[in-house]
Formats: structure tokens, C-alpha cells, sequence
């Protein structure tokens, strides 16, 4: 039975539209592909997400070594004085001092802040890519939103488009009779103010159509065409309120995002922790120079030390760091608590806005199918004067009415729909099929986290 109002609906607004096919019109699986894509949110949180990426190169760096070279050149004068008295030799003159130098520094020990920062950059990158998710999903919720109200919209437009084609027509008749004396010009005044009143609902339906539009092109990127109907998505929910709580509390992106945000505070509590061990480093250095001073012409050094130091003491700025970042990972725990309320409460309210939906497009329908045979009984009782102009216009207008209701809940129908499914965390290009490829942000981080050097990103720039 559920199906089959599915297909009711879609059907009644495709006739409404005179959609002439999928293809020759614009589909809202294509028009998500499309949002996926183009969105300028989307694609700039894909950039922060590589941008996060970095930070595991960062972190790393820490196993690696410190290289640096130095080179010197100069000019110098010197005076020595050897023997004493008036009778010591005298050496002195200009001389041009040069040097090259190299130093290695190695870090052997420091507290594991190493370690714990690679997997808090990795928990950053995994925290991201939670955020993107979120971001994919508010974009694909928006994308179906606009599309819908689009389709909604220009299914008004049409149908006011046609009740003020019928009121003219209704105005015409009625001025024949009244020409002929069956009615009174009080008849042909209401028809009159009643088509007056429906030009005015047109002039209202194009400005809506016209902002439906507008927010169109900049949601999904491309001016639209001719929009075909689309179905809801209920299949790819859970299929209860109890499991949709579930899937929610877990699988809800906020939620997500929060889980890995306690991972990452709870490693930086270690890393300030580390802050209190001994540093253990080793350094080497090799430094040549020509023309040090008049008597030496060439010098060359070379040594190789390890160095170890203790922190006993610096003024409590380790302690207070420590305690502050147990105070933030407290706070982490709590955020999660309330991102999971958070989306239990979503997720009730998409659930519910979901029923209402689906009972409204039943309501409609009814009404719709009463209005039709109201306005012909009485258009035949009003030719044999048992119902006045007036009767006629009202019957008119409530059929109009049923059929924009009508409209306005079966996007409201599919709007559900993809609500409910954004709140279980199950709105994604991949759960719904869309014909586009998918972004994977896991193909960013494998090419740059072992890399060493290099300042192009991997797309070349």
C-alpha cells in the first residue's frame, strides 16, 4: 500500500508538471551528482580535510633527523704580540676568514610526544574526514531540498497558471448570461474580483518559482532544466523509530566527529605529559674554515655528542598545561553526550515530520478527489439554477487549494525522506547511488604521509 502511494504521488506531480521524460528532464539523483561536484562548501572542506593531512607528516618529522648547513665569509684584522718588552714580534694584517659547517640533530628520547603526536594527527585527520562527511551530507540534504521545492513551485505555478485560465473562462460565461439576463451583475463582479485574486496568486507563485531557482544554481552549481518527479528514499532508512535512534547515536556524523575529538584531547594530555620526562638528543658536527686568523690557514672540527636533559623545574607552566587539557578532555566527553542527544532528537523529529508527511499526501489525495467531483456537481447544479456564481468560484478555488496542498506535501514526502536519512548518518553519494564518482580522502593521505620533502601537493600545484 506504501508503495503504491509512492507512486501515486510521483505520478500526479509528473502530470502536473508535463514532464515529457526522464530523458529530456533533469533527475534529483543527477541533480545530487551534480551538488557533489560544484558545491564551492564542499569541495573547500575536501581542502581543509588535505590540509589536515599534513599534519601526520608533521608529527612524523619527529623520528627523522635535523640537517642543516652553514657557510661564512668575511673580512678580519688581527694583532697578536708574541715575546715581551719592545722586542716581541708583532703579527698583524688583514686577513678573509671562510667556513662551511654541517650539524645533524637527532631526537632519541622525548617523553613518547613523538608517538602520541602521530596518532593525534592521525585522530585530526580522522576527526576531518567526519566533518567533511557532515558537510557532504548537509549539501546532498540541500541540494534535494532545493530541487524539491523547485519542482514544487513550478507545479504551483502551472496550476495557478491554469485556475486563471478557468476564472477567465468562468468570467466569459458568466457575462453571457448575464448578457441574456439569467444572472445579475453582482455574478460577473465576483467572477471579476475572483480572477483578479488568481492573477495575484500567479504573480506571488512566479516569485517563489523565481527565488526556487536562484537557490538551485547556487546549491547545486548548474541552472536547471526541466525537472522530472522524484521518489522518497525510505528504503535506505531503518525501519523503525528504535533502530533509526540507534543508527543516529552512532553512526550520525556530529557524533562521530566528537568520538574522534576525545581521541585526540586524550592525546594531548599524554603529549603535555611527556612535556615532564628526560630528553635524550644526539647532535653531530662538522665545520671547515680557511683563514681563521693570520697564523692558521685551514682548521677542520668534527664531533659527535649525546645530550641529555632533565626538566626539574619551570615555574609550573607544565602542570597548569597538563591540568587545562584533562579540563578540555572532560569537556570532550560531554560534547559527545550532547552531539548523541543531539541527533536522538533529530532523528525523532525527522521520523515524525516523515509520518506526518505520509499521512498528509493520503489527506490530500482525498481531498483532492472530493474537490474535483464537488466542483462538477455543482457546476451541473448551477446550470439548471440551483447553485449561484459564487458556489461555482468557492468549488473552484478549493479544488485549486486541495491540488496545491497536494503538491506541497509530496515534497514534503521526499523532503522527509532525505531528512531522516542525513539524521541516521546514511546520506552519502555511496548509499544513494549517485551516478558520479566518489571522493575518497584516504587517496590524499596515502600520497603524502610518508613523504619526506617536496613542496608541490600531489595534484601538481
Amino acid at each position: 500500500m506504501t508503495r503504491r502511494r509512492h507512486t501515486v504521488a510521483a505520478a500526479v506531480l509528473a502530470a502536473t508538471l508535463g514532464t515529457v521524460g526522464a530523458a529530456s528532464a533533469d533527475t534529483l539523483p543527477g541533480a545530487l551528482a551534480q551538488a557533489y561536484q560544484n558545491n564551492p562548501q564542499l569541495n573547500s572542506q575536501r581542502a581543509i580535510v588535505r590540509a589536515t593531512d599534513e599534519n601526520v607528516p608533521t608529527a612524523l618529522s619527529g623520528y627523522r633527523p635535523s640537517i642543516s648547513a652553514t657557510a661564512s665569509i668575511g673580512q678580519q684584522y688581527e694583532r697578536q704580540v708574541s715575546g715581551g718588552g719592545r722586542g716581541g714580534e708583532v703579527v698583524e694584517g688583514w686577513t678573509t676568514p671562510r667556513g662551511v659547517g654541517l650539524t645533524g640533530t637527532q631526537t632519541l628520547f622525548n617523553g613518547f610526544q613523538t608517538g602520541n603526536r602521530v596518532r593525534q594527527a592521525e585522530g585530526q585527520v580522522s576527526a576531518a574526514r567526519e566533518t567533511l562527511r557532515l558537510i557532504e551530507q548537509n549539501v546532498l540534504l540541500n541540494a534535494a531540498t532545493a530541487y524539491m521545492n523547485l519542482l514544487r513551485d513550478t507545479a504551483i505555478l502551472d496550476l495557478q497558471r491554469r485556475n486563471v485560465e478557468v476564472l477567465q473562462e468562468q468570467l466569459r460565461q458568466t457575462r453571457d448570461r448575464f448578457a441574456v439576463g439569467e444572472v445579475t451583475r453582482t455574478d460577473v463582479a465576483q467572477s471579476e474580483s475572483r480572477l483578479a485574486a488568481g492573477r495575484s496568486q500567479v504573480s506571488a507563485a512566479e516569485s517563489n518559482y523565481t527565488a526556487s531557482r536562484a537557490t538551485y544554481r547556487q546549491v547545486i552549481g548548474v541552472e536547471p532544466g526541466r525537472l522530472s518527479a522524484a521518489t522518497p528514499v525510505d528504503r535506505l532508512s531503518p525501519a523503525n523509530l528504535q533502530a533509526a535512534i540507534g543508527s543516529g547515536r552512532a553512526q550520525n556524523p556530529n557524533v562521530t566527529a566528537a568520538m574522534f575529538g576525545i581521541d585526540v584531547q586524550a592525546l594531548q594530555v599524554k603529549i603535555n605529559e611527556g612535556a615532564l620526562y628526560p630528553t635524550v638528543m644526539a647532535n653531530a658536527n662538522v665545520q671547515q674554515n680557511w683563514d681563521p686568523s693570520p697564523m692558521v690557514s685551514s682548521q677542520f672540527s668534527a664531533s659527535f655528542m649525546g645530550q641529555l636533559a632533565v626538566p626539574i623545574y619551570q615555574g609550573g607552566a607544565n602542570y597548569a598545561a597538563i591540568r587545562a587539557s584533562k579540563e578540555t578532555l572532560g569537556q570532550k566527553r560531554l560534547d559527545l553526550e550532547t552531539a548523541r542527544d543531539q541527533a536522538q532528537a533529530n532523528v525523532a523529529q525527522a521520523w515524525g515530520q516523515l509520518q506526518a508527511a505520509k499521512a498528509q499526501i493520503e489527506a490530500t489525495q482525498a481531498q483532492v478527489s472530493a474537490a474535483e467531483i464537488a466542483l462538477n456537481g455543482v457546476r451541473e447544479e448551477a446550470r439548471v439554477g440551483q447553485r449561484t456564481t459564487l458556489d461555482v468560484l468557492n468549488a473552484q478555488q478549493e479544488l485549486v487549494n486541495a491540488r496545491v496542498a497536494l503538491v506541497t506535501a509530496q515534497r514534503d514526502r521526499v523532503v522527509a525522506s532525505y531528512n531522516l536519512l542525513a539524521a541516521v548518518g546514511r546520506l552519502s553519494p555511496v548509499v544513494l547511488g549517485l551516478p558520479t564518482a566518489i571522493y575518497d580522502p584516504v587517496t590524499h593521505y596515502h600520497q603524502v604521509r610518508d613523504t619526506w620533502g617536496g613542496v608541490r601537493t600531489p595534484d601538481g600545484r
